[in-house]
């Protein structure tokens, strides 16, 4: 079973949507069978490198909203997450491109690191306050999960796995995806956005009797 999930590092729902799959997975008998694959989409393609103001204020001016009505959402968002066990502190988060990230996350699948690139990339940024955009930071984060520092330089200082970024985000424009998280299954079942454990336990089930049918017939 395959599990394809398109989501951004600094996309707060997205953090959540793993942990809640996480959860689902922990409850499914058949997750020795599932095989996730880390799908790059990019919520603010034109965030500069290093934005020079908090993340309330890029959001308020990216999607047109007061700081106040930014902040809001960020302790709502905050609340729930706390809720999954995650720890978000927006005050301290260094927003900016998530490019090279995403590069990354491509660059860690060749070295079967790619699940545990994504969650430190994320811990980074929602929890420790770490400029994700930055490229010795992420030659540090990198390099903590075993990678080799000379390597993963001169991956981020180049242009290589950008092709692989961009034709994730051309996937996901041909499937109509426009929001992140999305979650594909199988290449038929679609969840969109973090929903509850349940619906992800109900739709992995689904799949797997279907699969289990095909097998069969």
């Amino acid at each position: 079973m395959n599990i394809e999930i398109w989501s951004d590092v600094v996309c707060p729902w997205c953090y959540i949507g793993k942990r809640r799959l996480e959860s689902a997975l922990k409850r499914f008998p058949h997750r020795d069978e599932v095989e996730i694959l880390w799908r790059s989409f990019e919520l603010d393609a034109d965030a500069p490198r290093n934005f020079d103001g908090t993340a309330d204020e890029r959001i308020a001016k990216k999607y047109g909203m007061s700081l106040a009505q930014a902040a809001t959402s960020h302790e709502r968002v905050t609340t729930l997450a706390a809720k999954e066990g995650l720890e978000y502190h927006f005050e301290y988060s260094q927003y900016g491109n998530t490019f090279d990230a995403h590069r990354l996350i491509h660059f860690a699948k060749t070295k079967g690191l790619q699940g545990e690139m994504k969650e430190r990339l994320m811990k980074a940024y929602f929890t420790e306050g770490e400029a994700i955009s930055d490229i010795d930071t992420l030659v540090k984060l990198a390099v903590e999960l075993g990678m080799n520092s000379d390597e993963v330089r001169a991956v981020l200082e180049g242009d290589s796995y950008a092709s692989e970024v961009r034709a994730d985000e051309e996937l996901a424009i041909k499937f109509g995806i426009q929001g992140v998280p999305f979650f594909v299954i199988n290449r038929k079942y679609g969840i969109s956005g973090a929903q509850p454990v349940e619906a992800f336990l109900e739709t992995l089930e689904r799949a797997r009797e279907e699969s289990a049918a095909t097998s069969a017939s």
